[in-house]
């Protein structure tokens, strides 16, 4: 069993640290908010007062951060990982971030002799709480091979897809997939209920045909009854988006549809509607086809602005 150094115990994190420690790990957690480390320490987890901390003599380090910044700060910053970990240790970077700053992580890490993988997951919360994450990896087999049986401990399908950084270009590929899928589930919604359909059997019907995929398994009742908590907000995938479209404008690559989802998203955003899961991109749909706000909404819709 290793010594997990945890940074980043938040929706996803936090229940990817209960795994872990179900697994037998030590984990040492920290979190910015007393609220992330309250989720840590519900975990069994060991809670550190810092980065430098919780990396002291551990076997491996994990960042589950926002974004770029947030993980070049942890990792390369003063008292971040790399200043602690020893060598031969491993760094795991499962946050979604762009593929040069991970680049640029894997870079840092080899110069210290620490191996480092930069390993996104999907799978959403329930995922997580699962421990059925799809996790794609980028860095060398070796550095792979070493740290299988962690990451086996978080997901069920467990890939190397590339050298530094193709973790992060398949992530982006997935972002993409789930926007578009989100997108056309909500006009399907919009669709149907205009017609009067049965909505909960609609829905059955299309989950068992080639229509049916996990967006529509994991977001059915978000859709159904619309209620929005977080289980991925939509802040989180306006960045992955962004992600996309830069990677995207350096490749020379036209991506219409991705570029008509990401506006209906920075619509939900701009109206007040970041911190929705992002199954709330149907309220942008919906906008455009309601003159007026419905007066029937179910209670636990909560209405933007």
């Amino acid at each position: 069993m290793a010594v997990i150094a945890f940074i980043g115990p938040g929706i996803m994190g936090a229940p990817m640290i209960a795994n872990l420690v179900r697994a037998g790990h030590e984990v040492r957690a920290v979190g910015r908010s007393a609220g992330s480390r309250a989720r840590a320490a519900a975990t069994g987890a060991a809670v550190a007062g810092s980065i430098a901390d919780a990396c002291a003599q551990a076997d491996v380090a994990i960042t589950m951060l926002p974004d770029s910044p947030d993980v070049l700060e942890a990792v390369t910053g003063s008292g971040g990982v790399l200043s602690e970990l020893g060598e031969g240790g491993i760094l795991i970077d499962h946050s979604t971030i762009t593929p040069e700053a991970a680049q640029s992580v894997h870079r840092a890490a080899e110069a210290r002799a620490i191996g480092a993988l930069d390993a996104p997951v999907s799978g959403g919360e329930a995922g997580a709480v699962e421990g059925t994450l799809s996790i794609m990896a980028g860095g060398r087999p070796d550095v792979f091979e070493k740290a299988l049986p962690i990451l086996k401990s978080l997901g069920t399908t467990v890939e190397l897809v590339g050298p530094a950084g193709a973790g992060q270009v398949v992530k982006a590929a997935n972002q993409l997939i789930v926007a578009g899928n989100l997108a056309m589930l909500a006009e399907a919604t919009v669709f149907l209920e205009r017609h009067g359909a049965d909505m909960p059997k609609a829905f059955d019907v299309l989950a068992g045909g080639l229509a049916g995929s996990t967006v529509l398994t994991r977001k059915r009742t978000n859709f159904l009854e619309r209620s929005y908590n977080p289980g991925f907000r939509i802040e989180l995938h306006h960045k992955d988006l962004g992600i996309i479209h830069d990677a995207a404008r350096r490749a020379g690559i036209s991506l219409p549809v991705t570029s008509l989802v990401s506006a209906l998203l920075t619509a939900v955003r701009a109206r007040g509607g970041a911190d929705f899961d992002h199954s709330a991109l149907l309220e942008a749909v919906l906008a455009l086809n309601t003159p007026e706000p419905s007066a029937t909404a179910p209670t636990s819709r909560r209405d933007l602005k």
